[in-house]
């Protein structure tokens, strides 16, 4: 065997995770409504859910500072209801005035992006 290296290397590549390549959720819109002394967060998410092993399973609400302040656990796959919108009333913490979101797959875990939301 003349190049032992390349050959294991082509194999571990083949039969690794693949995440790199994998589709995050992504978050379409964000939207923050004052209700009282709490705020309905509502989020649309676009995700290629195949079914119940592959679905965008949550997503959360998470302060400046990074603190979660409220979690959103979606319970089934969306496989044919894309982009879908969801909602969770927080609490948020006096002098806060923007939040981040981020979104979660079953398969995947969370998404590297925080999608900003303003609190007016």
């Amino acid at each position: 065997m003349r190049y032992p290296l390349a050959l294991a290397l082509l194999y571990l590549a083949a039969t690794l995770p693949h995440t790199a390549l994998a589709d995050p959720p992504e978050i379409r819109a964000a939207m923050a409504t004052r209700t009282g002394d709490t705020w309905r967060i509502d989020v649309t998410i676009a995700h290629p859910d195949t079914g119940w092993d592959h679905y965008a399973d949550g997503w959360e609400v998470i302060a400046p500072t990074g603190e979660g302040i409220g979690f959103r656990e979606l319970l089934h796959p969306h496989v044919n209801e894309q982009p879908f919108t969801r909602s969770l009333q927080v609490s948020v913490p006096e002098g806060v005035g923007s939040l981040f979101i981020r979104a979660r797959c079953l398969q995947d875990g969370w998404g590297e992006t925080k999608v900003p939301l303003a609190l007016e």
